[in-house]
Order: C-alpha cells, then structure tokens, then sequence
C-alpha cells in the first residue's frame, strides 16, 4: 500500500514538472474545437457560460489514419445565440453598476455546446484546467478565479458538466434545464437554476388535461434526460387519474428519416387528438417539417417551456396550448442586439453570414486595407449597392430583418439566463462586501474575491436573495430550484397571418392546490379556430343509466357501455358499477334514478273493484230477496222448515259481503276478518245444508226432535269458531308489502300468519262441503223425491268447480288479480248455492203459486191419474220448467 502511495505520489510530481517544461507528455491527444466568447484580461472574476448556439456537431469520417480532431458545429441557431448575448449585456450591465459588485469587473468565458454532450464536456473541462489542452484535475491557467458556470443549456448537457462540476463543488447556474432529476443534491450538489423544475410543469399539463376531460392523448419525448423524466412524472400522474396513454414515441437525437417515418406514421393512425411533446424544438423540428409534408394538421399539441414560444412549428401548430415560464422585458438589450458588430469574433461573423445568407470576405477585405475610415455614405455605400450576390460588408440593416434573433416579445429564456448571472454576480458581491469577524467559514472568517474556493461561493449562492432589476421578481433558491410558475400560452393566428402568443391561463406550483391553475377557456383558439375543446377519448363517456365495461386487453380508457340491469342505477357518468336500488325502490326507464316502486292492491274505486263491489252487493239483495219472497206461512217453506232457509240465506248473505272486505288496502284488521268471515259464512252454509236439507226429511220420517238436528248447525259452527279464535290469537292473518312477486310493483297483501292454520280452517270447509255433497247425493233416492237432493247435490257440484278451478287459477295470477280470483271463486260458489237450492223454490213461489197447497206438499200424494205431488213433484216440474226456460233462451241467442 505504502508503495502504491509513493508511485500515485511520484506520478503526480511527474505530470507536475513536465506541464512546466517545453514539451509535454501528459495532455490529451486530441485538441479540443471551441468556439466562444472570452474577455479575461485585467478581470478580477470570471463567469462561464455555455450555450448551445449550433444544434449539431458536423459529423465526422470516422477516419482513423490521422490525428482525431474535435468536430465542428453546424446548424446556427438564432434563439440561443440570443441568449448567449443576454449573457453580456448582464455582465456589462453589471460593470457599469455603482451599487453591485463596484470593485469588481468581471470577465467572461462562454463556449458553445452545440447541443450535443460530448461538447459541453469538452466546454467545461476546457472552463476548470484554463486551456485546450485540458488535463483532468489540474488547473494549469493563470488568471483570475472561476465564479461559476452559467449553462449548458438542456437538461442532458447540463447533467453531464454537473456530474463533472459536482466533484470538485464548482457552481452552476442553469438557465434552461428543467429535468426532475437535477433536483437530486447527492448527484448534483452544486447545481442551481432559475427556471423551474419539471416535476411543476408535468403536474401542470397533467392537470391541464384533466381540466378538459381528455382521456385518450398520445406522447412524444426527446431522447434524452429531459424528455424520458418530463413524460414519465407525467404519465404517472394522469395514469393515476384514470387518463389512458394512446401511444408514446421518442424522438431520436440524431436524425434519423426511417424513426421520423414510424412516428408520423403512428400520429396519423392514432385516434387521440391530443399530444403531449417533451422536447426541445431543435429535437422536434424534424418531425414537424414531416407532419407538414403530410399535412397532418388535425391534431391539437400540448407544448413545454421548451419549445412553446419557438419559431420552428408555428405554420403547423396553430392552437396550441403550452406553458412558458416568467417573461420580462429587459431594457436596452433590443438595442444592444441591433448595434452589433460583426467582426468582433469568428461566431458573430458566422452569426452575420447566416442571418443575410452572404460573406463578409469583402468587407473584411475593406477592413484590412484601410478603407473603412473612408465616407460610409460615399464611397462604400456606392460599393455596397454594387456588391455581386453573396458579399456583405457587415453594414447592412438588420433592424428591418424578422428574425427571432432580434424577437424581444418573447424574452422568456433569456430572462432566465439574465437571471443567473445576476444570482452569481449578488452572490460574489455578498462574499466580497463579508465583514471580517462575521463570516460564515472556520472561526467566522471571510473569503477573499481575489482567491476564494468554488465551494465558498456556493454557499453565497444557495443563500443569495435579491430583486431583479426593472422587474423586481425576487429570485431565491429553494433547495436549488425556483417556484414553479408558469404562463399558458396559446398560438393563435393573427390577421396578417403570423402567429401571436396569447396568455390564457396561469400556473403556479406554489399556490394551494385548488388556486394552482387558472384556465380563461372562451379565450383559446383551438385548431381549426374552433371555439370548443377537441374531444380525445378512446370511448365516449358512458352515460347515467350504463356502467362502463372494460374491453379485454385494451387500456382502461377503452370500454363499452353496458346498460345497467332492472332494479339497478348509475347516476353519474363512466360509473363503474350499477347500484342497487332498495327493495321498496326499482329503476326507472333510463336506469338512472330509483324511484319508489309501484304501490298494488285491490283498490275500492277502480274498476274491477267497483264491479266486484256491485256483483257482492246484487248477490246480498238478491239473498235478501229470497228471504222476503219465500213467505213463511206457505205450504212450501214450511215443508222445508223456514228456520233452516233462512239460516242458509243468512249464511250466503255473509258470505257474499264477506268478499267486501278482501278489498281495499289490505290492514290486519281487514285480513283477520276478510278471512274469518270467509271461514266462517261457509262452515255456516255447509253445516245448515248438510244438516237441514239432507237429514231433515229422514227426520221428519223417524221422528227424531228437530232441535238435534239445529244442535248439530250450531255445533259443526261452534268447532269453526273455535279453531278460527285459536288462529286469530296465536298466528292472526296480517297485511304485508310482497316486494318479490314484481319487480317493480309492491304488493299490499294478506299473510296468512300460519298455513298450517289456514290448511284446517278449510280443510274443515272443506270436509263439510263433502259430507253435504254425500248426504244430498244419497238423499236424492228417498222414498217419491220428496227431499231436494238433487238440487243441493247439483248446487255441491257447482261449488266444487268454483273451488278446483281457483287453485290454479289462484296460483298462477299476482298482486290484486290474485284477489280479484278469490272473491270470484267465493262469488260464483255463492251464486252457485243460491241459484240451485233456492231457483226452484222461487220459481213455484212466484210462477207457479198454484202448486203451493198442502195437497201438494204431501209426501205420498197423487193425482187422480196416478202422478206424484207434493214437494217432490212440484219442485220437480219446476225445475223441468226452469231447465225448458234456460234452454229456449240459449235458442233465441
């Protein structure tokens, strides 16, 4: 170890006394190709700067036969190289100031990066060793001390000279670069700039394209730091918002037609109209060149700082939206900029010759010989008027000239960059004016302007805080960067058909997050100068009443939209899923609201209410009727007892109006008597049938006490009664809401309370109705006919239709037809007792009054020639009669 130590050691002594003697050993085989600005003599302080004023290095041959010589640039750019100027004018602003730096001139050394990394490397190695020759780590320039370097333009030069910068903690200053990653202090620890950092800007495009509802945009960046960290912080937020990416191409960095190809290619082919362009316009401007070729112009394009207030694109981008940073006039440099000579330097004569597509060959020529003393006015404007095509003598006008050389609109960057030299030059001021004994170094001492450290200057630097002159926007540094405020820039055309730069909106990172954007929407001009925002979405919005269904290997963004089904909802739009309505609630027909479901039952004043009502009420007076028609004291109800009629009678009437109260919306007091009413009327009827009618006359035969024979009605009753006030007390019928049977209806309904219950309290019905049925068919073959049998059996026969037909009647019908069955069923079986059982009867009473004697009533009666009488015969012939009367009308119909 100690030798490795001792060789480093010697090695370093080496390269030490050989960069000392005549010919060196130890400098780099290549010499670098730099081109620039310098003014270090008698400066007690030097600034760097580094601009790329050429967009490309020329590319070489790759012959290796020869010594590598360092490339040349080509490709001026009139943008940057205004930028380059606004860092002189700062610098000689600043020298001509009492107040700041008064002691103080500084120099300058700016060099030109040529947009490409390996450039700015070359820069800034040449910046800290002081020559061309550079050898790493070593400082082999006399002169005054380094401040800082201004630069080195975007976000990829300026990572590679802070990597470089960082290890010996020299400041930089950026102007222009806005990556996110520069914020990183353990990469770069002196990196500071005065434009904002990336991650405001992609949070404010990101909200941008929220606030137009655009879920379906497409995505270019740039090959390099800036673009790849801008689209990824963007894409993360909108993702996360529910935003899908159509498609996401990156520009390349060295021309390439077959990539420019594919991306125009996918442009046109894609269907979001919305594209979001992380790029400088030096990366972007071949693209665009091709998009106009194609005249692909039906796109709407979301710019960054980059390339928003650029020259390159403004024939094809009109209506685009874009965030600039701060701009500000600065006075006097509009002046400064025409006053420029062009043979100060081998760059501003470049710059001249481009700018009038000539050569400045003659009019140096002029220089050189003296001629430039003569008469500007005479003789050599007479030579000027007769230069051959493509000589100038470097006094032509450029005011007249529109170049975005001389734009001083738009002075966004270049304030940046005006900026930065102001923060270096306040900082040194403070290091300078740093009182002795109050220093913020070892043991409170101060630095010397004359000889300082870079990293005392950094400290300055972080720290500094001031007002910009002629704006007093005040400039600090929070953790390096600056606030995040932006300007929403839209390009709209004018009337003479040149583009304007239109503030619509603003932006500021700092502000609360519901203040941060402000956006004049009736102010932008959209592509094609309509006034509404372009719609870019993969699928329509789904609407309220649907739910968006996701399409199967396609981004969310992409969806179908399904109809929520009955009984659901969505109330909002692209809900995802249906809600469910509650169970007194259904749908309505657009499924987007639930609304209360639809009340039924069997109500008193509808229709087949009103007619059940009247059918009921007809079937009581016609009971009623009955009771007044068959006249006591007749042969014919006597024979039949009267008591037992009319208990009959009476149990129809109840019967019939017991069918009332099935109506109506039903209540537990309705459902308890409706169905013990019901339960009841019945075993009534069927006991005084199958008692009265069937066994009285073999009661009257034997003599057996008639009020056996009632004890017999009262009690098959009394067992009814029983068991309905068992039911009533221990699982009474009450009113429900059947919310099952329909959808969209609630059903106001009986329940039963116990089917158990229900099943013998008619089972009982039943089993009367059997026994009547058996009694009255026996009956039917007593001695003459003197019984009704077969009437009451006919009558037992209609009941049990009525009944067998109700059941599936019953079970296959909902809601208030479920009711309007059962008080038909009750109805027709109570019509059907009444019509056969009493017709006959009344008949004879009314028709044939001359057949109710007593002569005919007699069982055992006959006529001179041989026929019955009595009852049996009487009631016989009536029916015969009722039957002929019946079948003559069906005739006539």
């Amino acid at each position: 170890m100690e030798i490795r130590h001792f060789l480093l050691g010697l090695c370093a002594f080496c390269l030490f006394h050989r960069r000392a003697s005549a010919e060196s050993t130890c400098n780099l085989k290549a010499k670098f190709n730099l081109s620039g600005y310098k003014d270090v003599e008698k400066k007690k302080v030097v600034i760097g700067g580094m601009f790329p004023i050429h967009k490309r290095i020329a590319s070489n041959d790759g012959n290796t036969l020869r010594l590598p010589v360092s490339s040349d640039c080509e490709g001026f750019n009139f943008r940057t190289f205004r930028w380059t100027q606004a860092m002189l004018f700062a610098i000689n602003e600043i020298n001509k100031r009492e107040d700041l730096l008064p002691n103080t001139d500084l120099g300058y050394v700016i060099y030109d990066s040529c947009f490409t990394i390996s450039k700015a490397v070359e820069g800034t190695l040449t910046y800290l060793t002081g020559q061309d020759e550079a050898v790493p780590n070593y400082r082999c320039g006399d002169g005054p001390p380094l401040a800082a370097l201004v630069g080195a333009g975007g976000s990829d030069l300026s990572i590679a000279t802070a990597r470089i910068l960082g290890l010996y903690h020299f400041p930089q200053v950026s102007y222009s670069s806005t990556c996110s990653a520069l914020e990183s202090k353990f990469q770069f620890p002196t990196f500071l700039r005065t434009i904002p950092n990336d991650k405001h800007q992609s949070t404010a495009i990101a909200k941008m394209v929220l606030h137009f509802g655009w879920t379906w945009v497409g995505t270019i960046a740039a090959d390099d730091d800036y673009g790849k960290y801008g689209i990824k912080d963007f894409k993360e937020q909108v993702e996360e918002a529910g935003v899908c990416i159509s498609f996401s191409e990156t520009l390349p960095k060295v021309s390439s037609p077959e990539d420019i190809q594919r991306i125009v290619q996918t442009v046109v082919e894609a269907t979001a109209k919305i594209i979001v362009v992380f790029s400088s316009d030096v990366d972007l401007s071949p693209l665009i060149t091709e998009l106009l070729r194609q005249n692909v112009t039906n796109r709407t394009w979301i710019a960054t700082e980059a390339w928003v207030t650029s020259a390159l694109m403004i024939s094809l981008l009109g209506g685009t939206l874009g965030f600039a940073v701060k701009r500000a006039s600065i006075p006097g440099f509009q002046r400064y900029l025409l006053d420029m000579d062009p043979y100060t330097d081998p760059l501003t004569e470049e710059f001249w010759e481009t700018l009038f597509n000539c050569t400045l060959d003659y009019g140096r020529a002029l220089r050189t010989s003296k001629q430039k003393a003569r008469d500007v006015n005479g003789t050599l404007s007479g030579e000027v008027r007769g230069l051959p095509d493509g000589l100038c003598t470097g006094c032509e006008s450029v005011a007249k000239l529109n170049n975005t050389y001389f734009d001083v609109s738009q002075l966004r960057i270049t304030y940046s960059v005006y900026k930065a030299v102001y923060a270096v030059a306040h900082a040194l001021h403070n290091l300078e004016h740093c009182k002795e004994g109050q220093g913020p170094f070892n043991g409170k001492d101060c630095a010397d302007i004359t000889d300082f450290e870079p990293w005392q200057l950094m400290y300055y630097l972080k720290n500094v805080r001031f007002k910009v002159p002629h704006t007093d926007e005040e400039i600090y540094f929070d953790k390096g960067d600056v606030e995040g405020f932006y300007e929403i820039i839209n390009w709209q055309f004018s009337s003479n058909g040149e583009i304007s730069y239109v503030i619509v909106g603003h932006y500021n990172g700092s502000a609360a997050p519901e203040d941060r954007m402000n956006i004049l929407n009736d102010s932008i001009v959209w592509n094609s100068e309509v006034l509404e925002p372009p719609r870019s979405v993969c699928s329509e919005n789904c609407q309220p009443g649907t739910r968006k269904g996701i399409r199967q290997g396609e981004p969310v963004c992409c969806f179908d939209c399904i109809p929520c089904a009955d009984g659901e909802i969505s109330n909002t739009s692209n809900a995802r899923e249906c809600i469910l309505c509650g169970v007194d609630d259904w749908s309505n027909d657009a499924h987007d609201a639930c609304v209360p479901k639809i009340i039924e039952f069997l109500a008193f004043g509808e229709p087949l209410g009103i007619t059940l009502i009247v059918i009921s009420a007809f079937g009581a007076l016609v009971t009623i009727s009955v009771v007044f028609i068959m006249n006591v004291g007749t042969p014919l109800v006597k024979a039949n007892d009267a008591l037992l009629s009319f208990s009959l009678l009476f149990s129809l009437v109840v019967t019939f109006l017991c069918s009332i109260f099935f109506l109506g919306q039903p209540q537990n007091w309705s459902c308890m008597t409706s169905q013990v009413a019901l339960a009841l009327g019945f075993a009534f009827c069927l006991s005084s049938i199958m008692s009265g009618y069937t066994l009285l006359p073999h009661c009257v035969e034997s003599l057996t006490p008639l009020w056996a024979f009632y004890k017999d009605i009262f009690s098959f009753l009394y067992t009814q009664g029983i068991a309905c006030g068992v039911w009533l007390i221990m699982l009474p019928p009450h009113s429900i809401k059947n919310t099952s049977a329909k959808n969209i209806k609630i059903i106001l309904e009986c329940d039963e309370g116990s089917v158990v219950f229900i099943c013998c309290i008619f089972s009982y019905d039943i089993l009367l109705a059997l026994l009547a049925f058996i009694f009255a068919f026996i009956a039917r073959k007593l001695e003459d006919n003197f019984s009704e049998g077969k009437c009451i059996t006919f009558g037992m026969l209609v009941f049990f239709i009525v009944w067998i037909s109700f059941v599936p009647a019953y079970l296959s019908t909902r809601g208030k037809f479920m009711v309007a069955v059962q008080i038909f069923a009750i109805l027709a079986s109570s019509f059907g007792l009444l019509t056969c059982i009493f017709l006959p009867k009344c008949y004879i009473l009314l028709v044939k009054p001359e057949c109710n004697t007593e002569e005919m009533m007699r069982p055992h009666a006959k006529t001179r020639d041989g026929t019955a009488t009595g009852t049996s015969a009487s009631l016989a012939t009536a029916a015969t009669e009722v039957n002929a009367t019946i079948s003559s009308m069906a005739i006539d119909d």
